[in-house]
């Protein structure tokens, strides 16, 4: 299934990229020395997915980056090369444990270890399975994103045959894939592990029993079911599915895998995926292995926790466009993923997108919003920042973006939602974030005395200058923290956020008087300085 035509490509940028030195061209220069030597007439990008919970932001960058990697191998070779990018789901993993943030926990527990694509959907509606409902919600943001994808379910794959020939190939060489496996095994799994899980005839659950017997030639494995009933079934048809580390190398091999990204956590396994692939007589792919996602706490986001960033709440307070821009940047660092990194990235974006047409082409394949867009980057017109719209909306206490298009306006003629419909959809970003994460934590402070007299003289110094710009009144702001001696001068912004704003950072605070008003923040002065906005909060 591919959900969206792959955007064309601008010849102009084809000799350009041959140099270019941004990661994904590192990553897509592997793929072109790979096929040529294989002499593959195709180029196969795979990422994997686990359904075992609800989809998170790590899902979306590994489809996000690895179709940026897609892009440069296009440019690289004059897209003479056809692409394929298949988004594959392990659906037929067993349930080990029931997610923390499904509804009605106790009425997946008797589904424990049955294929996901068996278990029923907690979340309600016609999804066939729980399985079926993660993997839709995958497709759901992919599809909104507009990336170009094939979606492959590890259950339609195995019952349907496609992994008939590879798993018969498993049989015949089950006792060198084994040999391969339990060196990274202790003791007591040793004992009992076999590659194939068969799928009980009677429970319908994934069983991690031992082999008795497995008959390369019959195509066939026998085993002890949970009854103790000796019970031989086909390795073929859905039947039995291989465990997850064999079940990699064979993927690779009988689908012709040439690149894969995958997390950290994956890197130690990397040897094992790559020997079970060559043992089976494929060629591994080219690999990128990215750093993981923290929460805000720093540990690293999970699935069935559900800590961290999920993809609706990004997408509640900022655009796709920006979720991929903090994908792009630095894969292989680890990077903390919670509310208080998105307002960065939204202004970063909106700077990126703004300084590419004044780019040549060699700069602008160095520039995010190039891979963002595959090429394709808008020409957008953005007169204020994020950030400034939030302390805006944190100032007007804006219940919703009516209230800080009054401000806007007034303040920038000319401009509306209907002829700027991009500061449009930021308002109303900007609004929810507010609402959402900073007016519940907004904290006042009284000022010190050193910094009452400061906001009284400020008071005074902006007194009638409603005709200066952004730059004259940044320039008074800067020449009362001077004035009145703050060293570092950076904590006398920290107490004009703080006792005005109830933060503990913002914008240029001169832009912000620009654009919330003269007189309405000498009104905000005085509201601080005569405790009004200690008794709001």
């Amino acid at each position: 299934m591919s959900t969206a035509p792959l955007p064309p490509l601008d010849p102009q940028f084809f000799d350009a990229a041959q140099t270019a030195k941004a990661w994904p061209f590192e990553e897509a220069r592997k793929i072109v020395a790979r096929l040529k030597k294989t002499g593959k007439k195709e180029a196969l990008f795979e990422t994997g997915y686990g359904p075992s919970g609800l989809p998170h932001i790590g899902t979306f960058g590994e489809v996000a980056r690895t179709t940026m990697v897609r892009t440069a191998f296009r440019l690289l070779t004059h897209d003479e090369i056809p692409t394929r990018l298949l988004c594959f789901s392990d659906d037929m993993d067993g349930m080990r444990k029931i997610p923390e943030n499904v509804p009605d926990r106790a009425a997946l527990e008797p589904h424990l270890h049955k294929p996901l694509t068996s278990v029923p959907n907690p979340f309600g509606g016609n999804f066939e399975s729980f399985g079926h409902h993660n993997n839709a919600m995958l497709r759901r943001f992919l599809d909104t994103f507009g990336f170009n994808y094939e979606f492959a379910s590890a259950t339609d794959y195995y019952k349907s045959g496609k992994f008939d020939a590879a798993l018969m190939r498993a049989a015949e060489k089950y006792d060198e894939i084994m040999g391969v496996m339990l060196p990274t095994l202790g003791a007591e799994r040793q004992a009992t592990y076999s590659i194939f899980l068969p799928i009980s005839p009677k429970s319908g659950r994934v069983l991690y029993v031992p082999m008795k017997a497995v008959d390369a030639k019959a195509g066939t494995v026998t085993f002890d079911d949970e009854d103790g009933t000796e019970t031989t079934l086909p390795v073929t048809g859905g039947h039995c599915k291989l465990q997850w580390k064999p079940d990699f190398g064979m993927r690779w091999y009988a689908l012709g895998v040439d690149f894969e990204m995958f997390g950290k956590d994956h890197q130690t396994n990397q040897v094992v995926y790559d020997r079970i692939c060559e043992v089976l007589g494929g060629n591994p792919p080219e690999h990128y292995v990215y750093e993981l996602f923290l929460d805000e706490i720093g540990q690293k986001i999970s699935k069935s926790k559900g800590n961290g960033l999920t993809i609706d709440e990004w997408l509640t307070y900022a655009s796709p466009e920006s979720l991929a821009l903090y994908m792009f940047q630095k894969p292989r660092m680890a990077k903390r993923l919670y509310f208080d990194v998105i307002p960065r990235a939204v202004d970063e974006y909106y700077q990126h997108a703004a300084g590419y047409s004044g780019q040549d082409s060699a700069a602008a394949l160095e520039n995010p919003a190039f891979h963002i867009h595959s090429g394709k980057v808008p020409i957008i017109d953005m007169p204020v920042s994020f950030g400034l719209l939030l302390n805006l909306a944190s100032a007007a206490n804006a219940h919703d973006k009516s209230v800080v298009w009054g401000y806007l306006t007034r303040r920038l003629p000319g401009v509306t939602p209907q002829n700027n419909p991009e500061l449009d959809r930021l308002a109303g970003y900007a609004v929810r974030y507010f609402n959402d994460e900073v007016k519940p934590t907004k904290t006042f402070r009284a000022p010190t005395d050193k910094e009452r007299a400061a906001l009284q003289d400020l008071h005074d110094q902006l007194a009638g200058k409603e005709a200066l710009d952004a730059k004259e009144l940044q320039d008074i702001v800067y020449a009362v923290g001077n004035a009145h001696q703050f060293d570092p001068l950076r904590d006398w912004f920290a107490a004009i956020y703080q006792v005005l704003l109830g933060a503990d950072q913002g914008p240029r605070f001169g832009s912000f008087i620009a654009l919330y008003g003269v007189l309405e923040t000498c009104t905000l002065i005085a509201d601080a300085l005569a405790g009004k906005l200690l008794k709001a909060a």
